[in-house]
């Protein structure tokens, strides 16, 4: 005949798979507060992984995460290697610049393309690095750097658009001066301009 009532076998077994259960639970609960939050995340409500060490390793994983994140910022999506199709070219020229006088020369640059340079002057000019976007209203430049009593400068210019892009030196001094400048990049040709002169232009193959 069937028993009626609770099973205390039964009654037993349960009670050891619960508490096995809680057991596992709170090893789990243990193990994620006191290693895995302080390993992974560097939190450490218990100071267990400050004192096993743990939370270095926290430490290290923020420190990457912050370097890598400035890095990406710092290069703004620009590109590591930019191939060409042509061969890169390098000049070095001179002008002569009598008292007061002043010249441009600026180099026809794609968007994205470098140019490396390096100028240096008898005496101090006044001078700007500036650029003419394609399609531009007539008279329209951006300036990138502007100074006065300079003797020499050198650089990389990544053209932010294509365009033309170069310097503008101004002799402010009673004597004559020559401005030296050597130039290397992607350029296809250069403009010289001159007050009251016709502009002179060089292509580059």
């Amino acid at each position: 005949m069937a028993t009626t009532g609770t099973n205390p076998e039964r009654v037993a077994a349960r009670e050891r798979v619960a508490l096995v259960g809680g057991a596992a639970l709170l090893a789990a609960g243990t193990i994620l507060v006191g290693a895995i939050l302080p390993a992974e995340y560097g939190v450490d409500p218990l100071g267990i992984g400050r004192r096993l060490g743990l939370t270095a390793i926290g430490d290290v994983q923020k420190q990457i995460a912050s370097f890598e994140g400035n890095r990406s910022a710092a290069a703004g999506g620009a590109p590591i290697v930019a191939p060409q199709d042509r061969p890169y070219h390098q000049e070095t020229v001179t002008f002569a610049l009598g008292a007061r006088e002043s010249v441009e020369y600026k180099y026809r640059l794609a968007k994205g393309d470098a140019l490396l340079y390096s100028w240096t002057t008898t005496a101090p000019v006044n001078y700007e690095l500036h650029a003419e976007p394609d399609g531009a209203p007539a008279g329209y430049a951006e300036s990138f750097e502007k100074r006065n009593g300079s003797a020499a400068a050198a650089g990389t210019l990544t053209a932010p658009f294509p365009g033309i892009h170069g310097w503008y030196w101004e002799n402010p001094g009673d004597t004559p001066i020559t401005v030296t400048l050597s130039a290397a990049g992607f350029y296809t040709m250069s403009h010289e301009f001159r007050k009251n002169a016709p502009t002179r232009t060089r292509m580059f193959q």
